[in-house]
Order: structure tokens, then sequence, then C-alpha cells
């Protein structure tokens, strides 16, 4: 699809994506053969470096766009909020683990709060709010099922909703705040903020069951539909190939998902087990987040779709958290034959 979408403009993505993902494949075979019990004693590490990442962005980054997310290293721009999502899900996997029954105590759940609110200010000022939802959603999923009070849950989403309140006067940027006006009614500014949603949802209907055809998307391959091989990639899936090709990778997607379940299900100790559920958590916001807004069910944030989307960070970053997940696969528990 990264080639179908950009092989005209002559931009080398396809190229470059190829690359990407030989790197990716080789990473997750490297970590495949890694006992994932030694990310603990590297958790310190990582969770520094991509502090200090994510505050040379903030202070040295040229700005793309309006946004500053990228560190220019020559041959590769490295986005470290792609790499925190998964930075932040081994350390809080490393908390729950270690503080067990503690994570009752209420602070215990702001000790995992605070390590998780500071790479998300940095992201924030970026801004990235896309990365920074991700980061704390899929925090809050693994609370969620984690041993942590049910009360001290409803405190959290109290205090969610005052932030949202808060956000909303004092942080939101003013496209941020006309993204979710747009979202509710992207027919009141069809040429500007609504633009993008009003054309991917034309994309995604103009594919009807069996789609146009490879190369032959009428928005994609003139250009109607912007960030086509990004943010919007799975619209021009759907124009593309249709309502049985977008199913094909709901499917694919049901599968992953499902399989990280069962592995979860089947770990051999709870640090394996909340990496699983991160991970899990952090693939299901992205996809439900991307395609939702694709289809006009959610407000544009900028979150590119697991495997799908141009941008080497990205497919690194899943491709580590494969990785991690077939290290936990290859020594959970064994399950004897009819059990």
């Amino acid at each position: 699809m990264i080639y179908s979408t950009t092989y005209e403009s002559g931009a080398g993505l396809f190229e470059k994506q190829i690359i990407f993902a030989a790197a990716g494949i080789t990473v997750m075979l490297f970590l495949a053969f890694f006992d994932y019990h030694n990310l603990k004693k590297i958790t310190a590490w990582g969770y520094v470096v991509i502090i200090l990442s994510l505050v040379s962005v903030w202070l040295f980054a040229e700005p793309i766009r309006g946004s500053t997310r990228w560190i220019d290293l020559g041959f590769f721009r490295f986005q470290p909020a792609e790499f925190a999502k998964i930075i932040m899900v081994i350390v809080t996997a490393k908390v729950l683990d270690q503080q067990g029954e503690k994570i009752k105590d209420f602070r215990y759940v702001l000790l995992s709060l605070i390590y998780v609110v500071i790479p998300i200010f940095l992201i924030l000022i970026q801004p990235d709010l896309g990365s920074a939802i991700v980061i704390f959603c899929t925090w809050l999923g693994m609370m969620a099922f984690s041993k942590i009070s049910k009360k001290h849950l409803v405190w959290i989403f109290a205090g969610l909703a005052v932030a949202a309140v808060l956000a909303w006067f004092f942080f939101l940027h003013d496209y941020q705040k006309q993204r979710i006006n747009t979202f509710i009614d992207p027919a009141s500014d069809p040429q500007g903020s609504g633009y993008n949603v009003i054309q991917s949802i034309i994309a995604v209907g103009s594919g009807e069951y069996f789609g146009r055809g490879v190369g032959r998307g009428l928005q994609s391959q003139l250009e109607f539909l912007p960030e086509r091989q990004t943010d919007f990639i799975f619209a021009s899936t759907a124009e593309e190939l249709g309502f049985v090709g977008s199913l094909l990778i709901l499917v694919l997607f049901f599968l992953i998902l499902f399989r990280l379940i069962k592995i979860m299900n089947s770990t051999r100790d709870n640090f394996g087990m909340y990496l699983t559920l991160g991970i899990f958590f952090m693939l299901l916001v992205e996809i439900l987040i991307n395609i939702g807004m694709n289809v006009g069910l959610l407000p544009v944030t900028g979150i590119p779709l697991p495997l799908l989307s141009y941008g080497g960070s990205s497919l690194l970053t899943v491709f580590l958290a494969l990785g991690i997940i077939q290290s936990i696969a290859a020594r959970r528990k064994v399950i004897k034959f009819g059990q």
C-alpha cells in the first residue's frame, strides 16, 4: 500500500520501508532468543535514555510542519515518542511486578503515574497528542488489570475528567480544539480542519466491496487524501482494496491481538504477563484510534496504523514489541496435551 500510494511521487518511501522492515524483523528475531527477564536489568537505563532523547527533541530538533518530533541522524530520522511507548510498557510492567499487592496502596499508583507523566509531558510539548494518548491509555489499561483497588480506579477516572476540562481551557492548542470540533461536525469547515476527515470518509466509501484496484484510488492517487501513506493509509487501503481487503486487515489484527491474549494467559510470571498486557493495549489503542479517525468515528490525532503506515520508528517499535512477545511465548509454561 505504501508503494501504491507513493510510487508516482518518486519519494522512495517503499524502498525505505523495506529496509526498516528488514531491520525490524532482525531485531524481532534477536529478541525472540533474548530472555525477557533481563529487561528488568536495563529498565532504568532505557527510561533515562528515552527521557534524554525527548528532551533533546525539545531543545535541538528542527520543526517539521509545526511539530518537533524527530532527531535527524542523517541516515535515519529517529522519533523518540514511538520508542517511548514500548519503554513505558516495560517500566510499568516492572513496577507492577515488583510492587505486587502494594499497588493497592494509592501511593504506589501515584509513583507509577509519575514515571508515565514525565515522558507524556515531554511528548505533549512537541506537540504530539496522539503518542501521549497511546502511552497513557496503555498505562491505564495495565493498571486496570493489575491488583489496584477499584476505588482508586474511580479516582483516576475522576481525575481524568478534571484534567480534560483543564486541558481544554489551558493546554490544548487551537488546532487541537478545532480537530475535536471537526470530529463533532466535519461539515462545519470542509475546506479547513474538516477536509482530512471528509476526504478520508469519501475514500473509504468509494472502495465499495472489492475496491478500485491497487494504484487506482482516486482520492489517494490524485492526492485529495492527505498523509495517505501514514495517518490515512487505512482509508487508502479501503479505497483500493474495498471492504474485502479492509476486512482482511482487520482479521489479521484480530489474530495478533487474540494470540497476545492466549500468550498472556499462559505466561509463567507476572512480569511476562504485564509485558504482554501492555503490548496488547499499546497495539489495540493505536489500531482503534487510527481506524476510528479514518472512518470519522474519532478525532484526527496523528497515530500510525501498526505494521501498515509508513514510518521507520513506528515499524521498529512494533517489531521490538513483537520480539518481546516471541521471547515470552518461548518461555511460557508448558501446557499438557488435552488441557
